[in-house]
């Protein structure tokens, strides 16, 4: 019980306070939920997504074993939510959100923080959540896009928004300039430090003016449909992961080691990503069901995240 509240004290409620204050500062002031997104979107993102692929040494070994494990990961959390749908017998209309609320998770503005408070900021396990955030960077803005639009959009238009966003350069600009030992002249290295590390800070409290935002009801009429989508994301997602990464150790060519093996599990287990909320909004897809999704994982994600964590010690 000590060790459950002290990873629960030390690695969540931190980030608990911080999108505790984005919600008080949107009560007090109402603030803008659209100039955030898109000062995060735009600017914050894809500079701390660029910057670590840029100074985060990464080896192949690692990077190949990292995308395995998504792979793997993605599949069977895709087959669970397409079992739970058919089960459930969602009509067309929610499909798509639901898809989205499991498959996207907040791996950048939770995932970051908590691994570097569940791991004492270890530059291995940075490196496996920042290979997880890039891939989770890469699927809401493509086939998040084409999933809320492919009923009503033609091929060429979704691929045209998909090459307007910053994040799809980002990512292989970073790795090549990080590949090649491209030294960036120091001018653009400031600013692009300065627009990471306010990431973080700005991430979480963009959260929390969303959460804010936000009405909790569990009158909802797709109540039933939200909890679903929460308990895949936040117990299911993490037993899987825990799956796959028992498979992954069973085969020497493909062996993590204990502390990757923890890194990935617990980056399974964050609450559903607000692109999913974005992406509703933007294409007019169940907004008020992705919102809910995003604000129950949230504040169940305090309890179920530190019982990941604590597991994970015991």
């Amino acid at each position: 019980m000590t060790i459950f509240l002290s990873i629960l004290w030390n690695n969540v409620i931190p980030l608990s306070v911080m999108i505790a204050l984005g919600i008080t500062l949107h009560r007090v002031f109402s603030l803008d939920i659209k100039t955030l997104s898109k000062l995060n979107f735009y600017l914050f993102s894809p500079a701390v997504i660029f910057n670590l692929l840029y100074t985060t040494d990464i080896s192949g070994n690692v990077l190949l074993k990292v995308l395995l494990f998504f792979f793997l990961f993605m599949l069977l959390l895709y087959a669970a939510v397409e079992t739970a749908i058919r089960l459930r017998g969602t009509p067309p209309s929610l499909r798509g959100a639901m898809r989205n609320s499991v498959l996207f998770y907040n791996s950048a503005n939770y995932g970051i923080p908590l691994n570097q408070l569940a791991f004492a900021a270890n530059p291995y396990t940075l490196s496996v959540q920042v290979l997880i955030m890039m891939m989770q960077a890469l699927i809401p803005n493509t086939y998040g896009i084409y999933n809320v639009n492919s009923h009503r959009l033609q091929a060429r238009d979704i691929v045209r928004t998909i090459l307007g966003l910053p994040v799809i350069y980002a990512i292989p600009l970073g790795l090549l300039l990080h590949a090649l030992h491209v030294r960036i002249p120091e001018p653009i290295t400031t600013p692009i430090g300065y627009l990471a590390n306010a990431f973080i800070g700005t991430a979480l409290i963009t959260l929390g003016v969303q959460l804010g935002s936000m009405k909790l009801t569990f009158r909802h009429p797709k109540m039933k449909d939200v909890l679903l989508s929460v308990g895949l994301r936040l117990v299911a997602a993490p037993l899987l992961a825990l799956a796959v990464v028992w498979l992954l150790r069973t085969n020497s060519f493909t062996y993590v080691d204990g502390l990757m093996a923890k890194a990935l599990i617990v980056s399974s287990a964050v609450p559903t990503s607000l692109s999913s909320v974005l992406l509703a909004v933007e294409y007019d897809n169940e907004p008020e069901f992705a919102s809910q999704v995003v604000l129950f994982s949230t504040a169940l994600s305090i309890l179920t995240v530190t019982a990941v964590i604590y597991f994970l010690h015991i």
